[in-house]
């Protein structure tokens, strides 16, 4: 399975969605979206194939949303990813694109929509003690 993660190291978050794909055994393509976005083409192809609104991808929390006035309803989707473009912390985290679909992985248990069940055959849990996988590998609700 090919899984590519736009990762930033600084959030838990994103982290806890790396350690989900490699216990799965996979090693993903891992894109630190900060150092190297996407282009706004790549991104809005994301954000449509993971079910979202250009809107809905925006991270408010911890960058300049406010600042530069991206809260205006008026704004088109062409100029809220174009701030994304200009400024990545704006793309909410981790977006993760495998072979069974894209996913905004807030919270991090959300990729295991988008990874073959089977894969996992052991616990998981995250960074903060909070666990996802039983020690079976099942996804605990």
């Amino acid at each position: 399975m090919t899984v590519t993660i736009y990762h930033n190291p600084a959030c838990g978050t994103s982290r806890n969605t790396l350690e989900l794909i490699r216990h799965a055994g996979i090693e993903p393509t891992v894109i630190e979206y900060l150092k190297t976005p996407p282009n706004k083409e790549e991104l809005a192809k994301m954000i449509a194939a993971s079910g979202l609104s250009v809107r809905e991808a925006i991270r408010e929390k911890g960058t300049p949303y406010e600042e530069l006035g991206l809260a205006d309803p008026a704004l088109s989707d062409d100029q809220l990813l174009e701030a994304m473009i200009a400024t990545p912390i704006l793309i909410n985290r981790p977006l993760v694109v495998t072979d069974m679909g894209t996913r905004l992985c807030r919270p991090s248990e959300a990729v295991l929509d988008i990874l073959a069940p089977d894969a996992f055959t052991s616990a998981f849990v995250k960074e903060d003690g909070e666990a996802v996988l039983d020690a079976e590998g099942k996804r605990i609700v």
